[in-house]
């Protein structure tokens, strides 16, 4: 029988890291979609994958030789409040693979059943969230944003009970590691610096591993990194319109990723304090205020690392204070860079952010969509003439006619012809993303009929977001009236 080679190293930390537990079998599992590209990538065999052998693995009801089970252990700050234990309550890391390229990746199945940190949940998910989380996690990769990433869908043959009974569903879930700020909360809460200074020193191991090779202080160096690629993160994020949801500690990878779509949406029409998550009635995690909490999420981080920086406590609060204060300068950058870009600028001047947020409130005013908006930006005509579609979609035609003519004076500068700045729009300004109306149409397809075919079409088309296709235009559209999702729930 073909195997998945599994190559575990956190499975080899102390038990206080994890519960070892088997996933839990389900009655009837079904392969409803695999990831070809991704499992090659992983270097699977995509026929043991389809097989019957490959089809428990992924479902669960069988542990494949050199698999060991475990359900990781993590605290977290949820919507600001402390939860000591939280944990994998409806996930199983089966183990660790290694990729053609050489890099280490996760392999987790999430819905696999109860856990001893489940609480009063089922251990089970819904089939609806996963297929949300398979479509929107491959759609970040394909927009080339970090992301955990998907690799299979199974259905389980049984129903879970939310609010009614529904489908449920298993994700085969990929990701560099698993291992989240609440994870470093977990040891901290517990005065546990010895398992603390393990984890750290793993984690450094296998996402920093350069930073071993200098006399610098690996964890001021580790804190650095994170910073850094957390604000890189946040930036890509809202340079394409999407909403998180849930920034929560313990769904925020140290690895830089995006983990857990769990209410996550992409905007329709620009508004800064949008919110899909039903239960996020404050606005803590509004599309605006996404760059805000990740520094909130990384003080955190911080606090936990304190006692590995400096035994000297005002050394290493000095140092977790200038670390910090870095962030906001980073997420500037990075913001700057990708909002430059989508306006088809790529050198730098002064007056580049008033004339980006003068475009984001226009969109604003007249509740432009965010994602049409950018992208048809560059199908402008030089003339701007009233046919143009981003004129058309413009109630006040004199405020967006006089932003393009000192848009187009602003790209005079670049020294490039128009052709090659709109082909360079063209590359960052997506023509698709999975939007909320058709999330929920696929869904209600899957759910009630067992019909794909719109899942699939979806899946395909965002492989290349950026390349308009032929007799696609509905996936490309922002919904009518009547088709406007104002809520997403977490649903796992």
């Amino acid at each position: 029988m073909v195997n998945i080679k599994f190559d575990n190293t956190y499975s080899k930390l102390s038990n206080q890291f994890y519960e070892e537990i088997k996933p839990q079998p389900v009655k009837k599992p079904k392969l409803i979609k695999l990831n070809k590209k991704l499992s090659e990538y992983l270097d699977l065999d995509d026929n043991f994958l389809k097989s019957k052998d490959g089809l428990l693995a992924l479902a669960g009801n069988k542990v494949l030789r050199g698999s060991k089970p475990i359900a990781l252990a993590y605290a977290g700050h949820q919507f600001g409040n402390f939860v000591p234990q939280l944990g994998d309550g409806r996930a199983v890391l089966l183990g660790e693979i290694i990729a053609i390229d050489g890099k280490r990746y996760d392999i987790q199945l999430k819905g696999s059943g109860k856990t001893s940190f489940s609480r009063q949940g089922d251990g089970r998910a819904p089939l609806g969230p996963v297929i949300r989380e398979y479509i929107v996690s491959e759609a970040m990769y394909h927009l080339g944003i970090p992301t955990t990433r998907s690799l299979a869908i199974v259905s389980s043959g049984e129903n879970v009970e939310r609010e009614s009974f529904l489908p449920g569903g298993i994700l085969t879930r990929i990701a560099s590691s698993h291992i989240r700020i609440g994870t470093f909360e977990y040891f901290f809460a517990k005065n546990d610096i010895t398992s603390l200074k393990n984890l750290a020193d793993y984690a450094i191991k296998r996402h920093y591993p350069d930073s071993f090779n200098n006399d610098e202080n690996i964890y001021k160096s580790i804190l650095a990194k994170t910073i850094k690629s957390q604000a890189s993160l946040v930036a890509s994020w809202m340079s394409v319109g999407f909403i998180h949801g849930v920034m929560n500690t313990d769904n925020t990878a140290i690895s830089g990723e995006t983990i857990d779509y769990g209410p996550c949406a992409f905007m329709d029409h620009f508004h800064p304090q949008k919110v899909f998550s039903y239960i996020d009635t404050r606005g803590r995690y509004s599309y605006s205020n996404q760059g805000q909490i990740m520094l909130w999420n990384l003080s955190i981080f911080a606090q936990c690392l304190s006692p590995l920086i400096s035994n000297n406590e005002k050394k290493s609060q000095t140092i977790i204070i200038d670390s910090l204060n870095l962030f906001a300068e980073f997420f500037e950058e990075y913001w700057m860079s990708n909002f430059r870009m989508k306006l088809g600028m790529k050198k730098s001047f002064p007056e580049d952010k008033k004339l980006i947020q003068s475009f984001l409130e226009i969109l604003l005013k007249q509740n432009i969509d965010f994602t049409s908006a950018f992208r048809n930006l560059s199908n402008t005509k030089d003339s701007f003439k009233e046919g143009d579609y981003i004129i058309s979609l413009s109630k006040n035609k004199t405020s967006i006619v006089n932003w393009l003519g000192a848009w187009k004076k602003r790209i005079s500068k670049e020294i490039r012809s128009i052709e090659n700045i709109k082909k360079d729009m063209k590359k960052v300004n997506p023509v698709y993303v999975p939007r909320n109306h058709i999330l929920e149409k696929i869904i209600k397809e899957a759910v009630e009929n067992e019909k794909f075919s719109l899942m699939n079409d979806l899946l395909d088309i965002i492989k290349n977001p950026f390349i308009e296709k032929k007799n696609k235009k509905y996936f490309s559209l922002p919904p009518s009236s009547n088709e406007i999702v104002r809520n997403t729930f977490c649903g796992t």
